[in-house]
């Protein structure tokens, strides 16, 4: 077993030779004491803690949580630091741990992290950590303990989802997120918060289904038969099967592209984010939509590049459309809100286009550096999308707290009362539109850059969506904080609060940061992507 932090590196592709795995252990024991281990699952830990209490205040119960979701972000940052600096930096897995789970059907705990889920992992934490701030004021005192469980809860169960290295590990992490935020929203959201919850339950859990139906034939693909993704990587047990390939990709595809969500299985999306509660949505947003685009990166391109490459073509036009779609739906609405929304879609969509442009590059030097490029772009969007997004949502929560309602049209010359409200608001509007300075901007230069060589036309029918996006988001800026002052009836406008600034100005500073020095997130993600590449390409 390697010491934290050492290198793993991923599979030979299929007719190359094995390179060497961590020795499995008969026991769970050792595999759970990694640092890996003790980041994701510390916040279960405290959660576990917390219902142990006999009536704990709900003032302490919210500190806890504070503290337990700010000591996990230095784990984690303390695992990022050890792996970029460490002996971990370049293309495979850091801190692998791997041991016998269920050895009959070959499914094992193994976890580790690379260069495109450890960005991911900070991100969970650091977002996970602005929730808890932000909640400090904003969660009903007599159930504040069930609340901060929940997102415990939430937040060991994304973190896992993100280092499973085991087709079933993840299954398990998938269908966890979906039961833990159906209990955020039917709990603690307003309007038809339990319909919306349904809903998103019903939809959520059906492509589940479909994706543990994808696993099961690879699964039964593979020899020896095996649920592991980096042996898998190596078998690919179903490459030139042809209809099987394309049936495995279109169950993993369906299941996947449910939670990104993409057009046309995304109609779950807006209630959900409506009705749910300001940190609910934050998270659902912001980290649970990441659980599908990375899936796709992480499974469905490496273990099934042959059928990725035959429906390359389905997977742009996906995307393309769920980017028009996502950014002209996201214009018509009335409510903040909803058309934040939206724009996940449109964003998401950004991501699915240039992951299926890799699938129609060419194999040569100068397709397979654009394809890298459009993989990179896609990560640093999925980070960007998690910052900005999930500050959009806490700053609407600051919004429907304030005047009662989402309607746009009810508001008018904020700025005037809550400069500050204001000002942080514009700056993740503008994010969000793709300025420049802003982690946006990367992300979409980036995946616009690298996809054009393969998709032209493509592209040029998404690029578009930029327009439309700024022209909402503008329009929103306009509407609620610019011209004639209108407030609704019963409105208590005040600035944001310390704990309101505590957590969302981070968000932002980081995607500031990215947006100005983006190598710090780049460099850690090409070596990861160009593996990526190689598997789909080669």
């Amino acid at each position: 077993m390697p010491a934290p932090g050492a290198a793993v590196p991923l599979a030979a592709p299929a007719g190359g030779a094995a390179i060497a795995r961590p020795d499995p252990r008969d026991a769970l024991g050792g595999a759970w004491m990694t640092a890996l281990s003790v980041a994701v699952f510390f916040p279960l830990a405290v959660a576990v803690l917390l219902l142990m209490l006999r009536r704990p205040r709900a003032r302490a119960v919210m500190w806890a949580w504070v503290g337990a979701t700010a000591l996990d972000l230095v784990l984690v940052a303390a695992l990022w630091v050890g792996y970029v600096f460490g002996d971990a930096a370049g293309d495979g897995f850091g801190y692998e741990a791997s041991s016998r789970w269920i050895p009959s059907v070959g499914v094992g705990y193994h976890i580790g992290v690379d260069g495109i889920s450890l960005p991911l992992l900070t991100m969970t934490a650091v977002l996970f950590l602005a929730c808890a701030i932000y909640s400090v004021h904003a969660v009903p005192r007599r159930r504040a303990r069930e609340y901060a469980v929940l997102f415990l809860f939430l937040q060991s169960v994304s973190l896992g989802l993100f280092v499973s290295l085991d087709l079933i590990l993840f299954f398990v992490f998938f269908d966890l997120s979906i039961v833990g935020m159906y209990a955020v929203i039917a709990g603690w959201g307003h309007g038809q918060a339990g319909r919306s919850a349904l809903q998103f339950f019903l939809y959520t859990f059906t492509g589940s289904l479909a994706l543990l139906l994808g696993f099961i034939v690879l699964y039964l693909g593979s020899q020896p038969r095996t649920f592991d993704m980096v042996e898998l990587a190596r078998q690919q047990p179903l490459a030139g099967t042809g209809l099987a390939g394309g049936l495995a990709l279109l169950a993993v595809g369906v299941g996947l592209a449910v939670k990104t969500p993409t057009v046309p299985v995304h109609t779950w999306l807006p209630p959900a984010h409506t009705d749910a509660p300001a940190a609910g949505s934050a998270i659902l947003a912001g980290v649970l939509l990441k659980m599908g685009a990375y899936g796709f990166v992480r499974i469905a391109m490496p273990l099934l590049p042959g059928a990725w490459r035959d429906y390359a073509w389905v997977i742009v036009v996906v995307g393309v459309v769920s980017v028009l779609y996502g950014a002209l739906v996201a214009l018509a609405q009335p409510g903040f809100k909803r058309m934040v929304a939206y724009t996940s879609v449109n964003h998401m969509g950004y991501i699915v286009l240039g992951l299926g442009a890799v699938g129609v590059a060419g194999s040569d030097a100068a397709d397979a550096e654009a394809a890298t490029l459009a993989v990179t772009g896609s990560v640093v969007q999925m980070v960007s999308h998690g910052l900005l997004t999930g500050a959009l949502f806490l700053l609407s929560g600051v919004l429907y707290e304030r005047g009662g309602t989402y309607a746009m049209g009810a508001y008018g010359g904020v700025a005037g009362l809550t400069p500050r409200f204001a000002a942080v608001t514009a700056v993740a509007a503008l994010g969000a539109l793709g300025l420049p300075g802003l982690s946006g901007f990367i992300a979409e230069f980036q995946i616009f850059t690298g996809s054009f060589g393969a998709v032209p036309v493509a592209v040029a029918l998404a690029l578009p969506g930029i327009v439309i996006t700024a022209a909402l988001f503008l329009r929103a800026l306009r509407r609620i904080f610019l011209g004639d002052r209108a407030l609704p009836a019963g409105a208590r406008m005040v600035d944001l609060s310390r704990p309101e600034m505590a957590s969302i100005v981070p968000l932002l500073a980081l995607s500031v940061l990215i947006g100005v020095v983006p190598i710090v997130l780049v460099e850690i993600v090409v070596p990861a992507a160009q593996a990526v590449v190689a598997a789909v390409t080669t």
